[in-house]
């Protein structure tokens, strides 16, 4: 009787020792996660309520003044909505491109031939590069005074005159007027990222069976019916997965347009303005209450993927 009595007892121990060590390996993430993220959030969140600004920043906390005058200053302005607008045209657009062109490597380096290991290694150097180099040789290679590509243009293309392509806001291709500058962040943007989704799509591509389009080449589908009804359905999930993580980086894109443009010629986008709020003008509140406002927007748009895309399947 006594040993059946004490085993509950003993089980109870064990998962209790279970629970303490799992508590004790996982509390340096914790910590981290806590100091990194959590208070950091927190802290934005508070000060996008506060009327903080560089000069003040010692008197706020916990206990200062709340009010939502940062939101309406910040959603009254007419250059948000236009930088909202522009982030939105920059992310769609980048995030399409880099994802179709990453679709388009994958599928043509699917298949074996000679040195294919050497251009699959190459196709990485945009995204492994560091954004400061790559986005010094487009501006070396954009510039219109010695730029490679006016020097192709104005020699070999016809152009009467080098294009700013960096500092123009508005160009003319084909008689029509285009956004100049924002066009080429886009090109940038897909050119560097492409190889993320590269990576993906082939991966998938590799695990892929044979035996659908080999049934599908012997009933005499062609090359473009393969890919449409055999190999797109089963890319489907990675690409939707491709396309909400490509979509908040974008959104939340920085440093490529900084370094760019600076955010002139009507490639201000959401995050610029924030940074050009905190530093310009010293409105730690008003920079707190837009990054905010576009947090909310990321989530809307994750709970929408997650409501409509994100449905477990086969």
């Amino acid at each position: 009787m006594t040993p059946a009595r004490t085993f509950p007892r003993r089980s109870r121990t064990l998962r209790g020792q279970e629970s303490r060590a799992g508590l004790v390996l996982i509390s340096p993430t914790l910590v981290i996660t806590l100091v990194v993220v959590i208070v950091p959030m927190a802290w934005a969140i508070m000060l996008a309520f506060q009327d903080a600004r560089l000069i003040n920043i010692r008197y706020t906390g916990l206990l200062g003044n709340y009010t939502l005058g940062n939101f309406a200053y910040v959603l009254s302005e007419p250059g948000f909505w236009g930088s909202l607008a522009t982030t939105l045209v920059y992310t769609v657009a980048g995030t399409a491109l880099s994802i179709g062109g990453g679709l388009a490597a994958a599928l043509a380096l699917r298949s074996g031939f000679r040195g294919r290991t050497l251009v699959r290694a190459s196709i990485l150097l945009p995204y492994v590069a560091p954004v400061v180099a790559a986005t010094f040789v487009w501006e070396v290679m954009l510039d219109p005074r010695y730029g490679i590509a006016n020097v192709l243009g104005t020699r070999l293309l016809g152009w009467d005159d080098p294009v700013a392509f960096l500092t123009q806001a508005e160009g003319t291709f084909l008689g029509v007027d285009v956004p100049l500058a924002l066009l080429t962040v886009i090109a940038f943007e897909a050119w560097r990222y492409f190889p993320f989704a590269f990576l993906f799509i082939l991966a998938r591509l590799q695990a892929l069976p044979r035996d659908l389009d080999e049934a599908a080449l012997v009933d005499g589908a062609t090359p473009v019916q393969r890919f449409a009804h055999v190999t797109l359905p089963q890319l489907g999930r990675v690409i939707a997965l491709l396309a909400v993580l490509r979509f908040v980086f974008t959104f939340n894109k920085f440093d490529d347009v900084y370094l760019l443009t600076g955010g002139a010629a009507g490639t201000e986008v959401v995050s610029v303005r924030v940074y050009n709020l905190l530093t310009a003008r010293g409105d730690i509140g008003a920079s707190a209450a837009q990054a905010l406002v576009l947090a909310v927007v990321l989530v809307v748009f994750l709970t929408i993927y997650l409501r409509f895309f994100a449905k477990e399947g086969p």
